[in-house]
């Protein structure tokens, strides 16, 4: 799993019909460890996310069974929003 913020919401009126009524949404993913984090990515939500908010992120055939099927050509999915992180990053 990855985590990520929402940024922004994608529309495409043509598409692969099997992706008709899923919702898609820009993330970056987010890095705690390095201060940069990478380039964005578009994932189905499955949660009911927003812009703003922070999200769990699956990927690859993960991201699949997580929106109920194994065939739709999908490789990332919103499967959680997040309340809060906790972090220790110096280790102690």
């Amino acid at each position: 799993m990855m985590i990520g913020k929402v940024i922004g919401n994608v529309w495409a009126t043509r598409k692969e019909e099997s992706l008709n009524g899923f919702k898609f949404l820009v993330v970056m993913p987010v890095d705690y460890s390095n201060s940069r984090n990478g380039g964005t990515i578009v994932a189905v939500d499955s949660v009911g996310a927003g812009v703003g908010e922070m999200v769990l992120i699956v990927k690859g055939s993960s991201a699949r069974k997580a929106i109920g099927n194994i065939e739709v050509p999908v490789d990332a999915a919103i499967v959680g929003i997040i309340d809060e992180v906790e972090l220790d990053l110096e280790g102690d």
